[in-house]
């Protein structure tokens, strides 16, 4: 058995803005497991300035690890507890090497292309003018969900757009999402969720910066609008350590980026902990190439979650790889015609 690393750059349509800054390219890193004539494909989704593995010593892991693929899954995953994005490059590698299709990791009635995942629409922030352009499209494409990144543009500006769509589309035709990605400060944001609610949002994500515990704990436990963890969950890896975060902030939703979080293990044991915990959760991709978004897309499907997942961000590169995976009626769909086409 030997493996290879090679990073890849992915390069956005459009600069996409968020609270951190504006997004122009998104780095990437693939592992390659050959193994008795069979290749194995895996994504290491890192992210840099949000990934806890965003490490100086990120490449000389990568190296070790295919120094070391012959230890195995289990044991690899053990010694990189600390290194989420690779461990889900691992499983998804070594899902890949089992299978005699290298991209069909979960084979299901979505990969057979005779069910959907239904997905939120993203808008992006930037100008009224953009984020009322991209709100349009989404809608005429028959998204029944949005989602929307707030926090970068005047806070009133961004209210005016939330009451324009609901004046327009009751919350039972569409359901409206709100990210902050932790823009909001402690002082502030139980007024600005009360604004908020108004415009009858399912939920907002991480409203104020992760790591203020007490501060989000109390926000949880006033909030007139559902919270749902994002950022919050980053970093924290032992699972006894999760627990006890939940049962602190007590949230209404937790959301699920495999990339971020240990991959398949570590996201399977923050759902665990949610529903023991009586907390709802949801699947989202993390600017993964396609690679990475089908194994998410393929393992989300296996969940049977109702709610609409997070999955519809292949579509933003310029040099993304073509795949069977496609985006029609506010859904995720796989279409068995489209091949993929992987050229590192």
């Amino acid at each position: 058995m030997t493996a290879t690393y090679h990073k890849y750059i992915l390069n956005f349509k459009q600069p996409s803005g968020t609270s951190r800054g504006v997004l122009k390219s998104k780095e990437t890193w693939f592992i390659i497991i050959d193994h008795n004539g069979k290749r194995g494909i895996g994504e290491c989704g890192l992210f840099r300035g949000l990934s806890c593995d965003d490490r100086p010593d990120y490449e000389a892991t990568l190296k070790w690890v295919c120094d070391h693929i012959d230890l195995g899954l289990v044991d690899l995953l053990s010694k990189l507890k600390e290194f989420p994005s690779i461990q889900f490059g691992l499983e998804m590698a070594f899902k890949s090497l089992e299978n005699n299709r290298p991209f069909e990791l979960f084979p299901s009635e979505f990969t057979n292309g005779k069910d959907s995942i239904p997905i939120n629409g993203l808008i992006w922030m930037g100008t009224e003018t953009f984020m009322k352009t991209q709100i349009k499209e989404k809608i005429e494409a028959g998204f029944e969900c949005i989602k929307l990144k707030i926090g970068a543009i005047d806070f009133q500006t961004e209210l005016n757009l939330l009451k324009s769509i609901r004046s327009e589309f009751a919350s039972k035709d569409i359901e409206l999402r709100v990210d902050a990605n932790g823009a909001f400060s402690p002082a502030d944001a139980l007024e600005k969720l009360k604004h908020l609610s108004d415009c009858e949002l399912h939920s907002i994500e991480q409203p104020i910066k992760q790591g203020q515990l007490e501060a989000m704990a109390k926000l949880c436990e006033q909030t007139p609008l559902p919270i749902a963890l994002d950022e919050e969950l980053i970093g924290v890896l032992d699972v006894t350590m999760k627990e006890r975060l939940l049962q602190m902030i007590r949230p209404q939703f937790v959301i699920i980026k495999p990339s971020l979080v240990g991959g398949i293990n570590g996201s399977s044991e923050w759902i665990q902990l949610a529903n023991k915990n009586d907390i709802g959760y949801w699947i989202t991709s993390a600017l993964e190439s396609n690679v990475g978004l089908n194994a998410i897309a393929q393992w989300t499907y296996t969940l049977q979650n109702t709610m609409y997942q997070g999955l519809g961000t292949g579509s933003l590169f310029t040099n993304n790889f073509e795949c069977p995976l496609q985006v029609k009626n506010g859904t995720l769909q796989h279409n068995k015609s489209i091949n993929w086409n992987f050229n590192l």
